[in-house]
Order: C-alpha cells, then sequence, then structure tokens
C-alpha cells in the first residue's frame, strides 16, 4: 500500500484510517453479549465476506479497542499470547468453560464452544428492545 503526496493511501483511504472491512469486523465483535462468542469464522459469514483468516487479521491489527475475547477460535483454544487475559474477561462474564484435563497442555480451560457460541440472535429469548 502505497501513499502520494496527500498521504492517502493507493486504495483511497486517508492516512491512520479504519479499513472499511475491519470496521466492519469490530462493529460484530462490538455486538457480542457478554458471556458469548462468536468465531472467526461465524463474524465471516454473519458479515458475508471474507473468511476466518481475514477477521482474524482485522482483530489482530485493530481489536484492541473491542471485546477482542468474544472472537474466538472454533475450537475453543484460548488466544496464545492472551491466555490469562482472555480467562478473567470469561470467568468475570461467566463465559461457560470447559476445565482442562491433567494431560492439557497448561492445564487451561477451554471455552465451551456448545454453550457459549452466539450466532447473532437475541439472548435469553428476549427481544432486542428489551436489551435497549
Amino acid at each position: 500500500m502505497s501513499q502520494d503526496e496527500t498521504g492517502a493511501t493507493g486504495d483511497g483511504e486517508p492516512p491512520g484510517a479504519l479499513p472499511e472491512y475491519a470496521e466492519r469486523v469490530l462493529d460484530v465483535a462490538d455486538l457480542i453479549p457478554p458471556g458469548r462468542v462468536m468465531t472467526y469464522g461465524d463474524v465471516a459469514e454473519w458479515l458475508g465476506d471474507g473468511g476466518p483468516r481475514q477477521v482474524g487479521r482485522a482483530m489482530a491489527l485493530y481489536g484492541s479497542a473491542v471485546p477482542w475475547w468474544r472472537v474466538v477460535r472454533a475450537d475453543g483454544a484460548l488466544l496464545p499470547g492472551h491466555e490469562l487475559r482472555a480467562l478473567d474477561h470469561y470467568r468475570a462474564e461467566g463465559t461457560p468453560l470447559r476445565e482442562a484435563s491433567r494431560q492439557a497442555d497448561g492445564h487451561l480451560p477451554r471455552l465451551d464452544m456448545r454453550r457459549a457460541r452466539w450466532d447473532g440472535g437475541p439472548v435469553g429469548g428476549q427481544s432486542e428492545e428489551t436489551h435497549r
């Protein structure tokens, strides 16, 4: 990506601007309720654009300002390098976890994806208006 004399990037974005795709990814991350998660693939499917790797890249580069711990790997493993910070958030929010077996590397729990995964619908059977 190159910049011209005005400082704009070659893709038409002003310097320092959040790429449109990343902005959309972060908007979805903001929608995920406390105690629930979506996979990288779920977010891509919600957007109808990109795939898990593109979502992961957007989260890695720009996700620190949103609840990044709610966008996760499909296998429920905690984000490498951020396990303890994420675990603190999961415990504070009541996110369903599966305790690790004694053979598990580091004995860290995993997310209980069956119970924690959010499909984008109303939480707890309530309509969106109830949450406002």
